[in-house]
């Protein structure tokens, strides 16, 4: 999982610099930069740490004027030094990517700190990352949890689904399954594929769930229209099964294509058994044997095995054919495999 991205600009102003600012957020609207920047920098003038700060995000993007990230990282710095949040937040990710400061966790940890503690819910979340995964801290799954919960409560998606995979692998929190359905349930409302795809995964194993096919299938093929390879592969092996849906080998066929062309080395794998068995295609070994080679290379375990046990069945050219078309379909990056 990503750290989620920079904070855009403060809408907060006092009394005393509400001209100023306001017109340069009047000018930002209408894509007038120019005017933005002097609004901006006479507030600076004044100390108004929220000026500073969209200085900072302008010199960021490069908007008004050439971009510069040792220069917004500048701004960043008086502003967060001020306690705006924003500005810390995008700090620590200055510090995070090496943009305009020399690459430092510990410094981006600190930066995200001081915005967690203020409630900034995108802050909260990356320093959980961070405490997950021991970078720029000492690891602690139990602090990641707690950060997760705050960024969670506010509902940040991506918190959500993290603070589900916590529960259903028990880190940093008592192991539990019900726990965890919530969470991915709540990521899922908001989109997020992953918790789609796992909600497929408890629900097709009894996980906190009663055992339900037809629910993983539903929260599959939710996953599979995002795109979600893995949760294509799944919904690929329901068809095949027919368990929670009518059996079909051509579906199933289908989305194991789809989930292939992204390079998951289990719907080659899957791939090949179909066309070894004649299931929704004609019975191919030269085809079986290239999907076999395939998935081999991603390290699937039967692959090879699979491989070396149909060269047996297979003459020297439909060997010499199947490497062929193994590595024209790896060199189109799984797009010419047809």
């Amino acid at each position: 999982m990503r750290f989620l991205t920079a904070a855009l600009f403060s809408l907060v102003f006092t009394t005393a610099l509400a001209g100023d600012y306001e017109d340069g957020l009047t000018a930002y609207d209408r894509k007038d930069y120019a005017t933005a920047l002097t609004k901006w920098r006479r507030a600076t003038q004044q100390g108004s740490a929220s000026a500073q700060f969209n200085l900072g995000v302008m010199y960021e993007k490069g908007q008004g004027v050439a971009q510069d990230y040792k220069e917004a990282a500048r701004w960043y710095q008086l502003a967060a030094q001020q306690g705006e949040t924003g500005a810390q937040f995008n700090l620590g990710l200055m510090y995070s990517n090496g943009r305009g400061v020399v690459k430092d966790d510990k410094e981006t940890a600190r930066w995200f700190q001081l915005a967690a503690l203020q409630g900034y819910a995108d802050a909260q979340f990356n320093l959980g990352l961070m405490y997950e995964r021991g970078q720029g801290v000492v690891q602690d799954y139990k602090e990641a949890v707690r950060l997760y919960q705050q960024a969670a409560i506010q509902g940040v998606a991506e918190a959500q689904y993290n603070l589900g995979v916590m529960y259903r692998e028990g880190r940093g929190v008592a192991q539990d399954d019900k726990e965890a359905v919530r969470w991915y349930q709540l990521a899922a409302d908001q989109g997020i594929s992953s918790a789609l795809y796992n909600l497929g995964l408890m629900h097709s194993k009894g996980r906190g769930v009663i055992q339900d096919y037809k629910e993983a299938v539903r929260w599959w093929r939710l996953a599979a229209i995002n795109g979600d390879a893995d949760a294509q592969s799944y919904l690929g092996v329901m068809y095949e099964k027919g368990q929670g849906v009518a059996q079909d080998y051509k579906e199933a066929m289908r989305l194991y294509k789809l989930a292939a062309r992204q390079g998951l080395g289990s719907a080659h794998f899957n791939l090949g058994l179909m066309h070894l068995d004649g299931k929704g295609v004609p019975q191919d070994y030269a085809r079986a044997r290239m999907w076999f080679n395939l998935s081999a290379v991603d390290g699937h375990s039967d692959s090879a095995k699979n491989r070396d046990t149909l060269a047996r069945m297979m003459t020297a050219q439909q060997i010499e054919q199947a490497q062929r078309m193994a590595r024209e379909c790896m060199s189109s990056k799984f797009t010419k495999c047809d």
